[in-house]
């Protein structure tokens, strides 16, 4: 028996799923995940991450070692900045890194740089996180929480791949000028060859795990430098046999691709772009969806090294420490970190379906209790109540197939 009171019988997937294309470390031995609980109702969701994390991987067979360090509010309170150089140094150090929420209204009084939110902007850049992953899906038990219909929504599956690190937000020369008496502000939008080649291939080899369709986004009628994205893509695909591989590539102007989104989303399965239209068009992706709590996200690097993973929403300091919580970001963040950062697609898939089930049988949070078509039989549960039914629908599967043949 376990220490969660379930049985581990060791679950099995009866299908092909491919190995995660990013991750750190090959199959088997330890995993050391560094968990960042970060602030305001971080605590909470993070703990129940790891209760599911321990049990999924018990089953599995899969050796994980959780050490939890400090970030971002949390961080400042403890040793006077946002990212203690001790808790950089463990995240280089493991195979990946589980982060929470950062920030709350304690700390708004801080210059930009040291604020909560700064903690996250440096281990980005501590990691070389230069590709940002954001799915956008939704279950059918939830499609009432769109603002769109449902019929418009529904299957939506979705894979946003942003680069992180360079384009207009990172661009120099920027600044501000006198020019003839009138102030002005500027910034510069660029892009190297070699910034493209390597978030285009991140895009290609998240495709070859989905359904294999690629739609390149920019303002290549336009911009100079989007015209350069284009082209490095289209020869980064075919000097990688991207066809041989069953993926397809589509170019899409970014203005078309937000009313696409809004439009017919369902069109949609990879996405790549750059960072500032990957900034808004995530943001948008996550509202059509209508279940900012469910959304989980990564922040990955080159094979190799260590990538972030973390629900979408905030830190929510009004609801902190009520139990209220929505923790299935969370949870559903750590699957990413199974699949995308520790080469386990089965425990991925465990995880997932757990998720899928509790909702299937009517518990919600209550940020998701207006979500549901009308009459249908939901229970209202808390964070940690929301936790527990977790761990139970793995472990009645784990029951259910222990008696399967083999």
């Amino acid at each position: 028996m376990s220490s969660h009171g379930t049985f581990a019988f060791g679950l099995r997937r009866y299908h092909h799923a491919r190995a995660g294309v990013l991750a750190r470390a090959s199959q088997g031995g330890t995993r050391a995940i560094a968990t960042l609980p970060g602030d305001g109702i971080g605590p909470e969701i993070m703990d129940v991450a790891v209760k599911v994390l321990e049990i999924v991987g018990e089953a599995e067979g899969v050796d994980l070692r959780f050490e939890e360090h400090a970030i971002g509010g949390d961080a400042i309170d403890k040793t006077g900045c946002p990212l203690p150089d001790e808790t950089l140094a463990a995240c280089k150090e493991s195979d990946a890194v589980l982060l929470a929420a950062i920030g709350g209204y304690k700390w708004d009084n801080l210059s930009s740089k040291d604020r909560p939110e700064g903690g996250l902007l440096q281990l980005r850049a501590g990691l070389d996180c230069f590709a940002n992953l954001r799915p956008a899906t939704l279950e059918d038990e939830l499609l009432e929480g769109s603002p769109l219909k449902p019929d418009i929504i529904k299957g939506v599956d979705i894979m946003i791949v942003r680069e992180l690190v360079g384009g207009i937000y990172f661009g120099q020369p920027r600044g501000f000028m006198d020019e003839e008496g009138d102030r002005a502000g500027y910034n510069t939008m660029v892009y190297k060859k070699s910034e493209v080649e390597r978030i285009a291939r991140v895009a290609f080899e998240i495709a070859k795990q989905r359904k294999g369709r690629i739609v390149s986004v920019d303002k290549a009628n336009v911009l100079e430098v989007s015209q350069l994205w284009r082209q490095t893509v289209a020869d980064a695909f075919e000097e990688d046999g991207c066809s041989s591989d069953g993926l397809e590539l589509a170019n899409m102007y970014v203005d078309n691709c937000a009313m696409q989104l809004c439009s017919n989303p369902s069109q949609f399965d990879v996405i790549l772009t750059g960072n500032i239209f990957g900034d808004i068009l995530s943001d948008q992706a996550s509202v059509i969806t209508g279940s900012l709590g469910m959304l989980p996200s990564a922040s990955v690097s080159s094979p190799g090294k260590p990538g972030i993973y973390e629900p979408v929403h905030g830190s929510a300091p009004d609801i902190a420490g009520q139990d209220i919580a929505n923790p299935l970001g969370m949870v559903l963040s750590a699957a990413m970190m199974c699949r995308y950062g520790l080469n386990e697609p089965e425990m991925a898939d465990i995880i997932e379906d757990a998720v899928k089930d509790v909702l299937a049988k009517g518990y919600r949070t209550g940020d998701l209790m207006g979500s549901s078509p009308p009459g249908a039989e939901l229970i209202q549960v808390g964070c940690t109540q929301m936790g527990e039914l977790l761990l139970q629908s793995i472990a009645e599967e784990e029951i259910k197939l222990s008696f399967m043949p083999k």
